[in-house]
């Protein structure tokens, strides 16, 4: 069971998102306030594991609540506002929610929570990356693909599904972040954000909280900060 918080200065929205949790059944609503301090406390009390998170209060901005807070449990972003998407995703947010917010839209955001607490069964098991092997084996659309470790560049989670970048293509799977960090060698693969795995001898530069491979520039989580900069310390001349 997941436990709830949502926070909002408007009490309309509080209704709506409250109703939502009641029909999921792995939801369960701790609290519904219009006070972001009453909400902070709680999170810090250790008493929720996901807050739907306005962006625009008065007493305290989301934006403000995420850097407090530090990770300490799973955001989803809920406001009217499309600008603030990527302060947010930079925050480690687990989605962004634009008002009026649909049900089903809902629904895929807070699965992405469950899939992160407890993953479902791998539609196609990657073969381990033991020593023994170069490549795991991954399930497409319509046929079940081998990927080399050495062509990846990096993963990316979106909303059902995994993408593989290699050096050649795309490939687009459903699997869960979760699943492919536990697969991936530790030695040559990294969780750097909520919704990235890179290879880590694919960087090519990092500046401040970016990483850049080839054209891509990858955002550095919070949540992953410490442990990534700690690996990149250690291969430091």
């Amino acid at each position: 069971m997941i436990r709830c918080i949502v926070v909002d200065d408007e009490p309309l929205a509080l209704d709506i998102l409250t109703d939502y949790i009641e029909k999921v059944s792995f939801l369960q609503l701790v609290s519904a306030t219009t006070s972001a301090f009453e909400a902070l406390a709680q999170v810090q009390d250790g008493k929720a594991d996901l807050v739907f998170l306005d962006v625009q209060m008065p007493e305290l901005t989301g934006i403000q609540f995420l850097k407090i807070i530090n990770g300490k449990c799973d955001v989803i972003l809920t406001t009217a506002y499309p600008q603030y998407a990527l302060d947010g995703y930079e925050l480690d947010v687990v989605d962004y929610l634009l008002k009026p917010i649909a049900f089903d839209r809902f629904y895929k955001a807070v699965q992405k929570v469950q899939h992160e607490k407890s993953p479902p069964a791998a539609v196609a098991d990657p073969v381990p990356a033991t020593s023994t092997y170069d490549f795991i084996f991954v399930k497409t659309e319509h046929k079940i693909q081998k990927i080399y470790l050495d062509d990846i560049l990096y993963i990316e989670g979106l909303k059902d599904y995994i993408s593989i970048f290699t050096s050649a293509e795309r490939i687009i799977t459903l699997q869960n972040m979760k699943k492919m960090e536990d697969v991936l060698p530790a030695g040559r693969f990294v969780r750097v954000h909520k919704s990235y795995i890179l290879a880590l001898d694919k960087i090519e530069s990092i500046e401040r909280s970016r990483i850049f491979i080839g054209d891509k520039i990858i955002p550095i989580g919070d949540t992953y900060r410490d442990h990534f900069f700690k690996l990149i310390e250690n291969k430091n001349i």
